[in-house]
């Protein structure tokens, strides 16, 4: 069902959530599909509707940075540097995974990937739930990304408990992926940030050119 991005389908969005509901919402990139990343049951029923091969993690959205250690183990300094520059914005870090996280967040990775997104119905989400929320694209896996509600209604149907509808996102590119692996940064899909711009900011801090380095895309 598509609803408006209101005040009360805020409050309705987030008891679905608590109560391992899926729900769909805009971000900065495309619209993301929504469920509580400490719900195992949840994070099942979202591989199922996306038919998401269960060995691939699934990205995470924080309302602010100080939610960061709900979900990671560690902040590495050359991550929270990224954090203060770049978020919000479509920049997702991958950090090592709390040791308690549902296995199918991390796809057996042991890391899970956060941002922060700028776009207001998102954030109006995040802050009605609570909590963090997942934020994969909307779709189903091997198919387009919606960009609007009624992309995310066409591709779901029913499937779907809830659908915010907060506009047409630009779409285009997904959020750029960029971990630390103790001694250099690496991209592992370059989005709507450039890796290079990444590194220089890190570069303009540490003078260290040695941390560009690129790896395949994932």
């Amino acid at each position: 069902m598509i609803v408006p991005a209101s005040d009360a389908f805020f409050q309705e969005a987030a008891r679905l959530l608590k109560q391992g509901g899926l729900v769909a919402f805009p971000t900065e990139t495309y619209y993301g599909l929504g469920v509580d990343p400490c719900n195992t049951e949840a994070l099942q029923k979202l591989f199922a509707v996306k038919q998401r091969a269960a060995d691939k993690p699934v990205l995470v959205l924080v309302a602010e940075q100080s939610q960061v250690p709900l979900l990671a183990e560690e902040t590495p300094e050359p991550l929270r540097l990224l954090m203060n520059r770049c978020w919000p914005g479509p920049l997702t870090l991958v950090f090592p995974a709390k040791k308690n996280l549902p296995e199918p967040l991390t796809g057996g990775s042991g890391t899970v990937g956060i941002r922060q997104s700028p776009e207001p119905t998102a954030a109006l989400l995040l802050a009605a739930f609570g909590g963090p929320i997942t934020a994969t694209s909307a779709n189903r896996s091997g198919q387009p990304a919606a960009v609007t509600a009624a992309d995310v209604e066409a591709a779901f149907g029913t499937d779907i408990d809830l659908i915010l509808d907060g506009g047409r996102t630009p779409g285009g590119a997904g959020s750029t992926l960029v971990g630390w692996d103790g001694q250099k940064l690496r991209c592992f899909r370059e989005g709507r940030i450039p890796f290079a711009e990444c590194a220089a900011s890190l570069a303009e801090v540490n003078n260290e050119e040695s941390l560009l380095t690129m790896t395949s895309v994932g």
